[in-house]
């Protein structure tokens, strides 16, 4: 009863895990890419693999959590998590204890975890592996008069439905990577309200005060004081004072943990520096195209997708992208990469609002089809 019980519960955690990553596998994608990235373990030759690598992890959740759960081939269901859970263990570890990802992306947009919450989950996840793998040990070598497993005979069925699983996910996953997510988790989803969430996000700020590191140039001896200390206490910075701040060991830390939304990135400027956010997000209506890759963008379906956007009478038209000149016939306004790619992905995208509220989005090459 209770390995039963402890069978079905990680099976499930590692089902929602996979499910709602397969849903958004170029998110999920994304997200590998900032762990090949050179800040944290500087391999970004790996990164044009990134979806490739999130595809394989995907279905190894999603398949060996459903082998679990029909109780399949247990000892090498069991073997294979618990050396995922290892791996994982391992990158989530490294990602909180050296702060480079804020965000592992286990459980995709649904659910965020901070980095040490990320590692505690797959510890837990570890323990509960082996404790699975002791008490079925037994089961592992059960055999009949003939040499047979026992119940291998009967599992018939429950391969049946694993390729139906299988196959309604292959769906799942193909439909996010061609298209847009069957079920959108982001809070750029349709329906959402950017004007509403800036207002909230304003109301109710996170605020975050800075750190220095200071040393003292006489004694040797180092410091760590806030902002508001350092201006008090003149010993620190009033002339001829031994105290000098370190470079490059300032921290910022948040103190009130305020409206949480991914649209407080949400900040569109033109070329000269001059934001156009509210003139957008006030629009009756705004049709945005969004570049992560520029230069990645085939010529003739930039050409396409601007002749389409321009037939848009009376919208206020925008191509967004990292780079000032990637568009030809739509003005130019620039937004941070990584701010694009929560919005958008694929390359490019079209991102449709009326007053401030999003009621379309989907990939260039839909768009124009």
């Amino acid at each position: 009863m209770l390995k039963g019980l402890l069978r079905f519960i990680i099976a499930v955690i590692f089902i929602l895990s996979g499910f709602v990553k397969a849903v958004d596998l170029v998110g999920f994608s994304f997200k590998m890419e900032e762990y090949f990235a050179p800040p944290v373990f500087n391999m970004p030759f790996l990164e044009k693999f990134a979806l490739l690598f999130s595809i394989i992890v995907v279905v190894l959740e999603l398949f060996l959590g459903f082998m679990l759960l029909l109780k399949l081939k247990l000892k090498f269901t069991l073997s294979i998590l618990i050396a995922l859970c290892i791996f994982f263990g391992f990158l989530t570890f490294y990602s909180a204890y050296f702060n480079v990802v804020t965000d592992c992306g286990c459980f995709g947009d649904a659910i965020k975890f901070t980095p040490w919450q990320s590692f505690l989950k797959d510890v837990v996840l570890l323990v509960g592996l082996i404790i699975l793998f002791v008490l079925y040990r037994k089961d592992f070598r059960k055999k009949d008069e003939y040499g047979i497993t026992q119940k291998e005979s009967s599992n018939t069925f429950k391969y049946i439905l694993l390729t139906v699983f299988s196959l309604g996910m292959i769906y799942v996953m193909a439909q996010g990577i061609m298209h847009e997510p069957i079920i959108d988790f982001r809070d750029y989803k349709v329906g959402t309200d950017i004007k509403a969430e800036k207002a909230k996000i304003d109301k109710n700020p996170s605020e975050y005060k800075t750190f220095y590191t200071l040393k003292n140039q006489k004694t040797g001896a180092v410091v760590k004081v806030n902002q508001d200390d350092y201006i008090k206490k003149t010993e620190y910075w009033a002339e001829g004072s031994p105290w000098k701040i370190e470079d490059g060991k300032n921290e910022s830390v948040l103190i009130k943990e305020g409206y949480k939304s991914e649209i407080v990135k949400f900040k569109i400027e033109d070329p000269t520096g001059m934001e156009v956010t509210k003139e957008i997000i006030n629009a009756p209506k705004a049709v945005l195209v969004f570049s992560y890759h520029p230069k990645d963008v085939p010529a003739d379906l930039l050409q396409k997708v601007e002749a389409k956007v321009n037939t848009q009478k009376g919208a206020l038209i925008y191509g967004v992208s990292t780079e000032p000149n990637t568009f030809k016939t739509i003005k130019n306004v620039l937004m941070d990469g990584t701010a694009i790619k929560t919005i958008a992905r694929s390359n490019p995208f079209v991102l449709i609002l009326e007053n401030g509220k999003i009621v379309d989005k989907q990939p260039a090459k839909d768009y124009v089809n």
